[in-house]
Order: C-alpha cells, then sequence, then structure tokens
C-alpha cells in the first residue's frame, strides 16, 4: 500500500499561470521538488507532476505540468500536499521527522530513553528525551539504526 508522507501546504496561488506558493520545512526538499516528480494534493490525494520548482521568500514554488492558469489551481489553495514515501529514495542515515518518534537514544552503551518530540527552534534542531532537550544534529550522532530503532550519540563531554 502506497505510504503517503506530509511535505507542506500550497498557501496561495502566485500570478496568472497556474503556479502555486508552497510552505514547507520538509527536511529533503532536494528529493522532493524534482522536475517530473509527483506530488499528491489534499484528502483526495489528487497526482499532479512538476514541471517547474524555485525558491521565492521562503516559499517553494511549483508549477504542474497541464495546468496553463490560476483557475485551474485555485481548487488547491490551502491544500496538503504529500508524496509517496518510494519516491524519496532515503539513505541509510536519512531518516524522517515521524520515525524519529519512539526510537532509542543510546550515549555511552547506555539508553538515555525514547525519543518524545522533535522540535525545530529557528533552525536548530533538538529532540526531548526522558523529559530533556537535547540536539539533533549529525555532528553529535554516530549512527541511527533503522531496523533496531536506535539513535547512537558521540561520547561529546558535557553534551548530556
Amino acid at each position: 500500500m502506497n505510504e503517503y508522507i506530509l511535505i507542506g501546504k500550497i498557501v496561495n496561488t502566485h500570478a496568472l499561470k497556474g503556479e502555486v506558493r508552497l510552505i514547507s520545512d520538509f527536511e529533503y526538499k532536494e528529493k522532493v521538488f524534482v522536475i517530473n516528480n509527483e506530488l499528491y494534493i489534499g484528502k483526495e490525494k489528487n497526482k499532479e507532476t512538476i514541471e517547474t520548482y524555485r525558491k521565492h521568500k521562503n516559499f517553494d514554488m511549483v508549477k504542474f505540468k497541464g495546468i496553463e492558469t490560476i483557475n485551474e489551481v485555485i481548487k488547491y489553495k490551502g491544500q496538503k500536499v504529500y508524496i509517496l514515501k518510494e519516491t524519496l529514495n532515503l539513505g541509510e542515515d536519512e531518516i524522517l521527522i515521524d520515525e524519529l518518534i519512539d526510537m532509542q537514544v543510546v550515549f555511552n552503551n547506555e539508553i538515555l530513553g525514547e525519543v518524545e518530540e522533535y522540535r525545530n527552534d529557528s533552525g536548530n534542531k533538538i529532540i526531548k528525551v526522558s523529559g530533556k532537550y537535547i540536539p539533533y544534529n549529525k555532528n553529535f550522532i554516530e549512527k541511527i539504526d533503522k531496523k533496531e530503532r536506535k539513535i547512537y550519540y558521540k561520547n561529546i563531554e558535557g553534551l548530556i
């Protein structure tokens, strides 16, 4: 069965030629916003194919194939946007935020607890483990084991 991953929301249309403004804090945008990738919009998961993509301020600007006017795209305003998980083709060390929740965190061969929450505070990614917030940063993480559902932190003095 298809597994849809939420990547953002269409907040408005842009100009008259059918382009949309999408707001997204999705981590792997470079894998999503690729020409000819298919996005799925709204509860009905209407499939649309990316024709063009560009950044504009804090928006991701997307135009879909076959949509040439604002009138054809206005129906998507306010709709959530998804991609199929298999399209992302994530590497071994790449993980979606949703997958972090309930993973065990290991530091100095001790289990600190499970990830309770994820936050992105102005670009500072943190996770909550046993009531404490710790940085979720590749510099501090030795490895992520998706199969065992464990995050191994490096031994960095004073981190925890």
